[in-house]
């Protein structure tokens, strides 16, 4: 990989765990119950999507 492909990676790294954590915190703050279920669920997804970009490195 080029040093660009690095920074880029490392960046969509940044973003995935940055969204995975506050897919966390808001699903612990919400009542609706269907709710919070999407809202874990997008936070497993984006943690699958970090595991993704970190297998790349």
């Amino acid at each position: 990989m080029t040093n660009k492909e690095i920074l880029y990676v490392e960046d969509a790294l940044s973003h995935e765990k940055f969204m995975e954590s506050c897919s966390q915190k808001t699903s612990s703050k919400l009542s609706d119950p269907t709710l919070s279920n999407y809202i874990s669920e997008l936070q497993q997804k984006h943690s699958e999507i970090y595991n993704k970009f970190l297998n790349l490195l």
